[in-house]
């Protein structure tokens, strides 16, 4: 497009309206109010796109508003009983809790919807003045003489062949003196500051694995408010990582979600197919009789932990949240850390502008933040991923346990730091290697297809805009993803988006839930997620 962009200025421009973003919109108001700050979110509204467990470790919420619990929040569900289960096809085997480490402990946590949480803590930053832009997809990086001035947003009104339609709008640049991407997981801008600056070349690969969650309306019978349950073993095998959790929160609600590592190696494996398994345990199903399913959604998670954060500063901004990977993978808990490198990366910015300083790299940022809470956090739980990765599940968490052990009473690690090895992409093998995974057929009332659950979970796009889902080589796609590894994307993908029909790969774009999964376990990384047009996707209520 030639046409011209509006432009507006701000001192500090953020991109998504997460835990991070909104805590590092607050606190640079709160230590500097005259500060112009914009936050820009892909979704509808504050929380549409946002989805996670989540029970909530609030040491960041005490650190950015101490006195949160005088505020009225939806923060209302104390854990009050932790429970682990080993599954195996039949049976459940209580873990004792003696034998976790300390910091599994969910004392003091609280259950919550974290969609519900980022809308207060938006309205936290707005009542000190931040600017908020819903519904507007940060689809550009504004560089100039290497240094990032701002984000475009996406043009709106695009046709499916490219050309501007009757309703064409074009995108704004929105310029910051410093830009902050807090995009989540796998964020599109923040792949190309990653790219564009070496951010990634000192660290580790990061790794990820794709998380679903299921809101439920369960009877009184069955609702325990305040009890948190996590299993690990059946329906996976002990060579593909993953596990569940099922959290009751209030008003008779229950959250149940299933995470698979995304390193698995068979190409057969559906993982939305082994949570819809999971459901039919007699541990398990009892927690649904007569349960109503309100809600659905996935997305990708970050746990490649310690060893694989990027270098966080970069010049004219830096990543925060889990646009860097900050998920304690055997906690199973990223906010907490998301909120507190948000407040660290806000105050390094607000001593930068304070000093009049604009458009450097935040060169003390990364060490700080590695020093802090957060690096502390994630140290001690470095090895947890590659021990999984190496030995399984079963003996994979008994040396995971031994480490957390060692760390927690000796401050070190037996181990060292471990490495991750491959990327998830190159973990598929071939398909001639593995056999077809004969899935139940789904029930309608306990188990589920995926494009019925993509119906509640309020995804829409509009039709007559071109595919955000963007393949670099159609050949490739066929004479590998099709004839090589069985077309896997037609099973990974939560929401039904890819299809292969009579050797022509179909991609049914309107369906996407922005779980990013393609993006990432696509064997030759053939397949790119890029923004559609703002406020498309899930609009995700309670989640």
């Amino acid at each position: 497009m030639t046409e011209p962009r509006e432009e507006m200025e701000f001192d500090v421009v953020i991109v998504g309206a997460g835990p991070a973003g909104l805590s590092a919109a607050i606190r640079l108001k709160q230590l500097s109010p005259d500060l112009s700050v914009l936050i820009v979110e892909k979704g509808a509204e504050v929380g549409s796109h946002i989805i996670s467990g989540a029970v909530i470790d609030p040491s960041g919420l005490d650190t950015l508003i101490p006195d949160w619990r005088t505020h009225e929040t939806p923060i209302k569900t104390a854990v009050t009983d932790d429970r682990f289960l080993w599954l195996t096809e039949k049976s459940a085997f209580p873990l004792p809790g003696f034998i976790m480490p300390p910091l599994m402990s969910n004392h003091g946590n609280y259950i919550v919807s974290l969609g519900n949480v980022c809308k207060w803590l938006a309205s936290e930053a707005e009542a000190l003045g931040v600017d908020i832009y819903p519904g507007f997809a940060g689809a550009e990086l504004l560089v100039e003489d290497g240094v990032v001035v701002g984000v475009a947003t996406g043009d709106m009104g695009i046709g499916k062949s490219g050309e501007p339609g009757s309703n064409f709008a074009r995108g704004m640049a929105l310029k910051g003196k410093y830009v902050l991407l807090a995009e989540g997981v796998r964020g599109s801008l923040t792949k190309r500051a990653i790219a564009q600056f070496g951010l990634a070349k000192d660290a580790d690969v990061q790794k990820y694995g794709i998380g679903f969650k299921e809101i439920w309306q369960v009877t009184d019978a069955n609702h325990q408010p305040g009890l948190v349950q996590h299993t690990l073993g059946w329906p996976l095998q002990d060579s593909v990582g993953g596990g569940s959790y099922i959290y009751h929160l209030e008003d008779n609600q229950v959250a149940v979600g299933f995470v698979v590592h995304l390193n698995y190696k068979n190409p057969y494996l559906s993982p939305f197919g082994e949570f819809q398994r999971l459901k039919t345990h007699p541990a398990i199903k009892t927690t649904f009789d007569g349960a109503k399913r309100l809600s659905y959604g996935a997305r990708a998670i970050s746990e490649g932990g310690y060893q694989s954060i990027p270098r966080l500063a970069f010049p004219g901004g830096a990543l925060v949240g889990d646009a860097a990977g900050f998920v304690n993978l055997p906690r199973i808990k990223g906010s907490h850390n998301a909120v507190l490198s948000g407040i660290v990366t806000a105050e390094h910015v607000a001593a930068a502008l304070a000093a009049g300083r604009s458009g450097d790299t935040l060169a003390d940022l990364d060490a700080a933040l590695r020093a802090g809470p957060v690096g502390k956090d994630l140290h001690k739980v470095r090895n947890v991923k590659p021990l999984l990765s190496r030995f399984g599940t079963l003996l994979g968490m008994g040396l995971a346990g031994v480490d957390m052990w060692c760390n927690t009473l000796f401050g070190r690690s037996p181990f060292g730091t471990l490495r991750h090895g491959k990327p998830d992409h190159a973990t598929l093998e071939p398909a001639s290697l593995h056999q077809p995974i004969d899935y139940p057929k789904r029930d309608g009332v306990l188990t589920f297809d995926r494009l019925s659950s993509v119906f509640i979970s309020g995804t829409n796009h509009e039709e007559n805009q071109p595919p955000h889902l963007h393949v670099a080589d159609l050949a490739l796609q066929k004479s590998s993803e099709l004839d090589i590894f069985a077309g896997p994307s037609t099973r990974y993908c939560p929401a039904g988006v890819y299809e292969w029909v009579d050797g022509t790969y179909v991609i049914n774009a309107q369906n996407c839930v922005h779980c990013k999964t393609c993006d990432i376990k696509d064997p030759n990384q053939n397949i790119d997620w890029v923004p559609p047009e703002g406020g498309g996707g899930p609009n995700y209520v309670n989640m």
